[in-house]
């Protein structure tokens, strides 16, 4: 059995014009917002055994935020480049990829991606997830290769914790 936790990052600032969009910080609702769904996740579920992460700044501010709420070493965070997509291919790859010897994962990603990534693979459909959102799927597969459809354990947003 594993079980994947997917967060889309939180709310990002657009008040900064000149610069990339790989590079857009939170804004304060997004800090706080990831504070409140990093507290409340960390006494609900198990620490995951891998924190991976998109390169963009948003993405790993957010994930930085989990690994302290979670106690989880942040020289352990890994970052990927590819997740810094918007489309489920790399998501998948890297989920696909994971090494085996871990029971469950947390991926730190974007809006477009990570909706098609749990339509997909969750077992209850979702029309929006939003921003600090956390998807859990459990695939009853040995080996992350061979996830197929999976049963979605759990749907939180920020909206519900206020």
């Amino acid at each position: 059995m594993k079980t994947l936790y997917i967060v889309r990052h939180a709310k990002s600032s657009w008040d900064y014009t000149n610069i990339e969009d790989i590079d857009r910080p939170l804004k304060k609702r997004g800090i706080k917002d990831a504070y409140l769904m990093s507290k409340f996740l960390s006494k609900k579920i198990n620490k995951p055994d891998v924190f991976i992460s998109s390169v963009a700044n948003r993405a790993l501010h957010t994930s930085v935020i989990f690994c302290q709420n979670f106690n989880y070493p942040l020289s352990n965070l890994k970052i990927k480049k590819e997740l810094y997509s918007f489309s489920d291919g790399y998501l998948v790859k890297t989920v696909r990829a994971l090494d085996n010897s871990f029971d469950s994962a947390i991926i730190f990603s974007h809006d477009h991606g990570i909706n098609t990534f749990v339509n997909k693979f969750g077992s209850k459909p979702i029309n929006h997830v939003s921003t600090s959102g956390v998807i859990g799927i459990q695939f009853d597969e040995k080996h992350w290769k061979d996830i197929k459809k999976g049963a979605t354990i759990l749907v939180e947003f920020p909206k519900n914790h206020k």
